[in-house]
């Protein structure tokens, strides 16, 4: 079993090479001139993994690949992509809506191609951004909207982008309700493009955490919009602290490269998860390195794969293909020296390829 507990969906209709090689990358500037998107850590890993998906040999040269991928259309190289990930369940961040100026595939379209069940994750900013009231009543209209939201969709989780919006470096407490009146006031009289103010963004948090459902936050890398020093789940710390009476699990997504930060967190703290989405296709043959990092501190229950794929059903391959390899020469390591047995290597297997996130979710 292989459970994906956060993922994004996939453009739905062609693309261009630029436009294609560009999802490969965090960046979001156009790559340098006389360069590759494919000659990465990552590139490598798309060219290992899925030329054999579209009928090619492993580590075709990038252009017999997108050549093959344009012979077979953007349709059916989508579905044997995300086929080929042998994926059991995907959880799927709905906040994005489209890639490279082009929409995604709706959730049951997804799911469709994939051909394995879909589950929605609901971005608890993209839902206070549509919230109309005045400033007395949005602290309240913004907690019942995120209730609303997330059952209407049968949503198994919220996802937080607060490293992005401001920065993991927040007080711990909950905002008093006069400051997050004045706060209201400053958002709804601005342009209302984008949530940034701290306040707001903490109370969302905390009205989160009174639905019971795991909160899924956003830490280390991603694109340049982020300040990376700010985006270390070590900032945290004080706030796990003061949501741990709730008993809500928070799961650390990315890490990289704070994620022996976030392993500490995890070991430290009964409702800490942490996630190595991203940071496996990324590190490309790293993979095993990094996983072992992970793996030093944080409890082998509350480890969790993803691919965090978005854009390119590539990135859901690529993800899959990366882990199981990585995962595997990094247990044979530790078996050969002595660590463990081929026993606990299938338990340890198991739980970080699903029976984690089957429990965490209650899928």
């Amino acid at each position: 079993m292989l459970i994906d507990h956060h993922c994004h969906s996939v453009v739905a209709e062609e693309l261009d090479d630029t436009a294609l090689g560009d999802l490969l990358t965090e960046s979001d500037r156009p790559a340098a001139p006389g360069t590759s998107r494919f000659d990465s850590a990552l590139g490598l890993a798309v060219r290992r993994w899925c030329p054999p998906a579209l009928g090619l040999p492993a580590h075709a040269p990038a252009a017999d690949y997108l050549a093959r991928r344009r012979e077979l259309g953007s349709t059916e190289a989508t579905r044997r992509l995300l086929r080929a990930a042998g994926l059991d369940a995907l959880l799927v961040d709905t906040g994005l809506t489209a890639a490279a100026g082009r929409p995604l595939l709706t959730l049951p379209a997804l799911a469709e191609a994939a051909a394995t069940p879909v589950h929605e994750v609901v971005r608890l900013e993209s839902v206070a951004e549509r919230v109309e009231s005045g400033a007395a009543d949005w602290p309240a209209a913004a907690a019942e909207a995120l209730a609303a939201e997330t059952a209407r969709r049968g949503a198994v989780a919220v996802k937080s982008v607060l490293a992005y919006r401001h920065g993991l470096d927040v007080p711990p407490g909950r905002p008093a309700r006069a400051a997050l009146v004045r706060a209201a006031e400053d958002w709804l009289r601005g342009p209302r493009e984008r949530l940034t103010d701290p306040l707001l963004l903490r109370h969302l948090l905390w009205s989160a955490a009174e639905l019971g459902l795991p909160i899924q936050l956003h830490t280390g890398f991603g694109d340049p919009d982020l300040r990376l020093h700010r985006a270390d789940p070590a900032l945290l710390a004080d706030l796990v602290r003061a949501l741990e009476p709730t008993g809500v699990p928070l799961v650390l997504l990315h890490c990289y490269p704070y994620h022996r930060q976030a392993a500490w967190l995890a070991h430290c703290f009964p409702q800490v998860y942490v996630d190595i989405g991203l940071t496996v296709p990324h590190t490309g043959p790293r993979a095993a390195a990094v996983l072992g990092e992970v793996l030093e501190l944080a409890p082998y229950g509350k480890v969790l794969f993803s691919t965090d794929a978005y854009g390119l059903p590539e990135l859901y391959l690529t993800g899959a293909a990366q882990y199981r390899h990585g995962l595997a020469a990094l247990l044979d390591d530790w078996r050969r020296d002595g660590a463990l047995t081929g026993t606990d290597a299938e338990r340890i297997t198991a739980q970080v390829s699903g029976t984690n996130a089957t429990r965490l979710y209650r899928l």
